[in-house]
């Protein structure tokens, strides 16, 4: 049976079609989901009736139930959503005073063990379905709608400007890895960018991996979604520790997986690198040189990323003065290099902090309770 509230518009074309019906209807339901925010069938009223009732008892889908809101001082909103399974996954919205991002989930928890991100302490249950995705954007759009009313929000500032409260730009950086869940996370992103649902521009839909290096030389041929690599070190042997993931595709393999997306895109695109600051482990003078020797004249964009916190982790972030040097030398070299400004982490909204509550299937949890950090 499908799922019509995450199923993308090829496949409600051919939905369609089995009903015996026109494939432009699949074009209305999108229009009525994903662009007014209606998923009652018997609302849809250039729907013949036959059609409704069909629709009706073919949907099965249950959108996630609103935990927790939580609205930082900065305008950085972070919503617990509930899912059917009593699983609870995050998603945040940052704001700023021309674009707003969201970063949403793909997985419920994340099978991989990065060693500085919250999530990987969760461990790992099960994958999204394309529905639960895509309803992360939904309800934000639904809820930010509302919050903006508030007086509250109006008298939230990001430099001296009134916050936005729209979502331009999407992030797959929440729990999970993305390209672990491709069957569902492909058309989710499809509705994103498709003008008759969200509209979104390629260029403002990113995907961000830890290395899945087949699906990386492959994205091109799903979608047209921007490309980010959670590198972290430029030296196989950190970054084996750092993202164990590094032990099967080691750094070659990536980079020669990101030369595959560039030419796939006829190099009028660049791969963003991801690079969080951790002190005494990434941050010092053999790093930045390795990572200027890996790129050399690589169309990348590095963004550094001050380490946020979280118990149980060991790790501290780097100093401001270390990360701006590492900048320097960076951009010395041409390298386009941002600093990433942290946002939401007086409440855990931050980049690796985000948790959720997840019954975990991994047993990450107990085999951690074994191991000690120096």
């Amino acid at each position: 049976m499908i799922d019509l509230f995450g199923a993308d518009r090829p496949t409600l074309e051919n939905y369609f079609l089995e009903l015996e019906d026109k494939p432009f209807r699949a074009v209305q339901l999108v229009k009525w989901i994903h662009q007014r925010g209606e998923y009652d069938f018997a609302k849809m009223s250039d729907f013949p009736k036959t059609l409704r009732t069909q629709l009706s008892n073919d949907e099965i889908f249950q959108l996630p139930q609103i935990e927790k809101v939580v609205i930082d001082y900065d305008g950085v909103v972070k919503w617990l959503f509930r899912l059917h399974d009593d699983n609870i996954i995050e998603t945040v919205f940052i704001p700023e005073n021309n674009r707003g991002t969201l970063c949403i989930s793909s997985q419920v928890g994340c099978y991989l063990d990065c060693r500085f991100c919250a999530t990987a302490l969760q461990g790992f249950n099960r994958n999204l379905a394309s529905a639960e995705i895509i309803a992360q954007v939904w309800l934000a759009r639904q809820q930010l709608s509302e919050i903006s009313a508030t007086e509250e929000w109006k008298n939230k500032r990001w430099n001296d400007l009134p916050l936005s409260s729209k979502v331009t730009n999407v992030v797959l950086m929440g729990m999970g890895e993305p390209l672990l869940n491709v069957k569902q996370v492909m058309p989710a992103v499809r509705l994103m960018l498709d003008d008759n649902a969200y509209g979104l521009s390629k260029r403002k839909v990113t995907i961000s991996t830890a290395g899945i290096a087949p699906m990386m030389s492959s994205l091109p041929q799903e979608c047209e979604a921007s490309l980010a690599l959670s590198l972290h070190s430029a030296i196989d042997s950190v970054r084996d520790i750092l993202v164990p993931l590094n032990k099967k595709y080691d750094i070659k393999t990536l980079m020669s997986a990101c030369w595959d997306y560039i030419k796939a895109h006829n190099h009028r695109r660049h791969i963003l690198f991801e690079y969080v600051m951790l002190k005494g482990v990434n941050d010092d003078d053999k790093h930045v040189r390795a990572l200027i020797r890996l790129l050399g004249d690589f169309p990348a964009k590095i963004n550094l990323i001050p380490f946020n916190p979280y118990p149980k982790l060991p790790y501290q972030c780097s100093s401001m003065k270390t990360i701006h040097r590492f900048q320097d030398q960076l951009k010395k070299r041409d390298i386009n290099t941002t600093i990433r400004k942290t946002r939401g982490n007086q409440i855990q909204a931050a980049c690796g902090q985000l948790s959720g509550e997840v019954q975990d299937r991994t047993n990450r949890l107990t085999r951690l309770k074994t191991i000690e950090f120096a």
